[in-house]
């Protein structure tokens, strides 16, 4: 019996889908990775009895980077990375063994079903599973096809059978814009931020920013948040006068009426218009008009209009949205949520779409109304040719969803039946007066059917006071005429709707990619979120703008990455050549990127402005080892320590605090130990700020700690303090705290393990002698009398933390409350012979600890 493999883009989804092509009849097993299930059953294709096995990516497969040695910050030239550096493809999520998991599942499977995401993105990821799997699956003949592609837009029943019977092929050239997009924003990215990077934190040491980073697309989307503040700022406001009139019939309630001139900047000629008016104490009424109006019902429901209603009316920001509506979309409630189409098919089933929300008590009325009067036909819009508007795919409740997805889906439902309903009509009513010389208007709305706008009530017509019945001659009493000064107003910041608009129109972004550039810019400190969702520039965020404007416009304004969004698209549609588009952008960008390296003293003249130099920064803390004079701690991000005689300046371990460690010494270079603290219930180690930045040993990365080093006989090294491999991740020692007494604990030098032990003793010190069982290194522990828990009021004792019996109840593993540690994860060796470097993982250390498992 031959095998399909099937691969979905997500654990959920594949489970979902191979639900319904099994009919609920599959087995399910853990995959090798341990993050993706394999689903199996039996079935038919192409006319055979087959096995079909269904199982899942998580995301890309892949990632681009530079090669190795093109990663060194400090010996790269930024300027060879537009065409010198070769890029290669890396697994995107090592840990997961996805390339390994595939080929594995894949090897000796006839044929391949790819239910990635019907986008550009899915497109790309059918590719990066096709290159792991197609060298290991069976060579079918020569003519015949043995990869195919699903097309969908929701995990529905019959959407899902309707893919599985109309399969296709993956698009290439989709596949090929990704790639291009991929690494024109690496190469033009990384260059340009690496070089501003280095260069303005090693002059400023209040950036408050870890990176000083530019992107294609990131970049003019700043740009519009900073045009808006400089708008703001420029702006002078301009003081101006309009006559405000008063007029009553008989007991009706007085109308305010709207001048005709609207206002006059000019108070004297404002006071003679008022003077003259004043010359009657009658309104006559000239004319009445009667229209009825309608306010249209919505368009079908696209991202970019579901992006600007969740910030605006539900205030979610863009990325947060993304991640409820891809969780709806996955959990079978909503079709697809990427799509650029506001036009629903003709073939799609509006009516029984409406059918499944009919027993909703929150729309039911509405929806069984509609269905008994008949269906509205929706605008038309426009058909981008990729998924269908989104839509509910099925009724849910609030305690179904939780609290936001609950409230995105309520809005994608209710603008759904919207779509289907009728348009909101009103009578709108204007009387127009004349005092004198002068002539007044007032208008009034008065519903005539609420259509759409039962289902959006924001959207409604607001209640207004009725006009008062009147005639052309019908003569009002003037009940009272004044001036009113007023002053125009500066325009308000961006909100994130309007800068999803923006980026639409100018062709910023995708519709997948908008919501990530916009939390970039915020991620970075270039731009805050305000109450109301209104996005404010920072003073780095303006500064950078500006600085772009003056040394190269273009580097910031739309025009240009517009320009390169069509290129790709035609790269999509295989009207453009990959190769070609790709050199001709980055010809571009390096002579851009030239030019702006010689101009950069321009942008400097804005820095020096705004910011200390990194000199005046920060507060004295420790000791330089060359020149023994006190260096700063600059707080700001990145945090580091900087030698003003030196004028040298070292990283540190970011997202913690940094203190003086005892004005304990390096035995190496003489500079004075910090140390690092995550937290009271985090990890903490010490640090030699120039080790930290320059490893002494080939064994050591830059990034590296005390509890790291593989210093032969210091009192602070791994070798000292190392007790025993790590009960969770590979490569990782634990190593005690020396600065955690009398709550003593050791751990992870790579994770966030941390394991309590020994509390309250006296002194804990790691020994020379290792456990004969599991290698680890013994510590001898040194209680109070008054205290101890050892037996018969024992207060020292040495012995492995992991076998002795003694000490099993006195140990409890917890994982630490930590953030992200600054250089990431590495991996250092011990001294090879297995004691501290690299210890055998003992076999009941799991079994040991586990009951104390947090």
């Amino acid at each position: 019996m031959k095998t399909v493999l099937m691969v979905a883009e997500k654990p959920s989804l594949a489970q979902s889908i191979a639900k319904i092509l099994s009919k609920g009849s599959c087995t399910s097993r853990k995959g090798l990775n341990g993050a993706c299930s394999v689903h199996e059953y039996t079935g038919s294709f192409e006319g055979q009895p087959v096995r079909f096995k269904m199982t899942s990516v998580c995301g890309h497969v892949m990632s681009l980077d530079f090669i190795g040695k093109y990663n060194n910050w400090d010996k790269v030239d930024p300027g060879e990375l537009f065409s010198k550096a070769p890029t290669e493809k890396k697994e995107a999520n090592p840990k997961l063994n996805m390339v390994k998991f595939l080929q594995v599942e894949g090897r000796g499977c006839d044929y391949v079903v790819l239910w990635l995401d019907c986008d550009k993105e899915g497109e790309n990821i059918c590719f990066e599973v096709l290159d792991a799997i197609e060298p290991v699956m069976n060579k079918g003949s020569v003519r015949g096809q043995s990869v195919y592609r699903a097309k969908f837009s929701s995990i529905t029943d019959t959407d899902i059978w309707n893919a599985m019977n109309r399969l296709g092929e993956p698009n290439r050239n989709e596949a090929l814009s990704v790639d291009a997009r991929q690494e024109l924003d690496l190469r033009i990215g990384c260059a340009f931020t690496r070089f501003q990077t280095k260069y303005f934190q090693g002059k400023y040491g209040n950036l408050d920013s870890s990176l000083i980073s530019f992107g294609p697309c990131q970049t003019p989307t700043l740009g519009f948040c900073v045009e808006r503040h400089d708008k703001i700022q420029s702006f002078k406001p301009e003081t101006y006068w309009v006559v405000q009139v008063k007029v009553f019939k008989g007991k009706d309630t007085p109308l305010t009426l709207d001048w005709d001139r609207v206002r006059v900047f000019d108070r004297d000629v404002g006071q003679m218009f008022v003077n003259m008016t004043k010359t009657s104490k009658e309104a006559k009424v000239e004319s009445v008009s009667k229209k009825e109006k309608a306010k249209q019902r919505p368009q079908a429901l696209n991202t970019v209009e579901m992006l600007r209603v969740a910030s605006s009316a539900l205030g979610m920001g863009p990325q947060h949205t993304m991640q409820i509506a891809e969780r709806l979309y996955t959990q079978g409630y909503i079709s697809y949520p990427r799509t650029e189409t506001t036009h629903y098919p003709e073939n799609f089933d509006l009516k029984g779409t409406l059918k499944q929300q009919s027993n909703n008590h929150m729309w039911a009325e509405e929806v069984k109304a509609l269905l008994s009067a008949g269906l509205n036909r929706p605008r038309k819009g426009s058909d981008a040719g990729d998924h269908p508007p989104i839509t509910p795919m099925r009724s849910a409740s609030e305690a179904e969803l939780g609290s936001d997805g609950w409230r995105l889906y309520e809005y994608i439902t209710r603008h759904f039946i919207a779509t289907v309903s009728q348009d909101c009509k009103y009578l709108q009513t204007t009387i127009d007066f004349s005092i004198g010389t002068e002539a007044f208007s007032c208008s009034g709305k008065t519903l005539i059917s609420a259509g759409f706008t039962e289902l959006m009530p924001w959207q409604g017509i607001p209640l207004e006071e009725a006009m008062p019945p009147c005639e052309r001659g019908d003569i009002f009493t003037v009940d009272e005429i004044k001036l009113v000064e007023k002053q125009t107003h500066p325009p308000d910041y961006l909100t994130e709707a309007e800068l999803i608009t923006l980026m639409e129109k100018h062709g910023i972004g995708t519709d997948a990619s908008i919501p990530v550039h916009i939390n970039n810019v915020c991620q970075r400190n270039y731009v805050t979120v305000e109450n109301g969702r209104k996005l404010k520039p920072t003073n780095l965020g303006i500064v950078l703008v500006h600085g772009y404007y003056k040394t190269d416009a273009e580097l910031v304004l739309p025009t240009i990455r517009s320009a390169v969004e069509k290129q790709l698209n035609l790269i999509a549609q295989g009207k453009a050549n990959y190769q070609q588009v790709l050199q001709h952008t980055l010809d571009i960008f390096k002579r851009k990127f030239h030019y702006f390296v010689d101009s950069i003293p321009s942008m400097d003249e804005l820095m020096e402005v705004s910011f200390s130099p990194i000199a005046a920064s920060g507060k004295p803390l420790s000791r330089c080892g060359k020149c023994r004079r006190f260096m700063k701690y600059i707080q700001a991000k990145p945090s580091r320590l900087h030698c003003s005689h030196c004028d040298e300046t070292y990283s540190l371990p970011q997202n913690g605090a940094i203190k003086l460690y005892k004005e304990l010494r390096c035995p190496l270079d003489e500079f004075e130990l910090v140390l690092w603290t995550s937290g009271p219930r985090g990890k903490s180690y010490p640090l030699c700020p120039y080790c930290f930045s320059n490893p002494p040993f080939r064994d050591m990365k830059k990034g590296m700690g005390c509890n790291e080093c593989t210093h032969p006989s210091c009192q602070h090294s791994l070798n000292s303090l190392g007790i025993g491999q790590c009960v969770e991740c590979e490569g990782g020692v634990l190593v005690l705290d020396p600065t955690s007494g009398p709550k003593w604990r050791m751990a992870c030098n790579k994770c966030n393990v941390v394991v309590n032990f020994f509390e309250h003793a006296h002194r804990v010190q790691v020994a020379q002698e290792s456990c004969d069982a599991c290698e680890a290194s013994l510590v001898a522990v040194d209680f109070n009398k008054t205290r101890t828990p050892l037996p018969a009021g024992e207060t020292q004792h040495t012995g492995c933390v992991f076998c002795d019996p003694i000490f099993q109840d006195l140990v409890e593993l917890k994982h630490a409350t930590m953030r992200h540690r600054g250089g990431g994860a590495r991996r250092g060796r011990g001294r090879g012979r297995g004691r501290r470097g690299n210890p055998k993982k003992p076999k009941d250390k799991m079994a040991a600890l586990a009951a104390y498992f947090v």
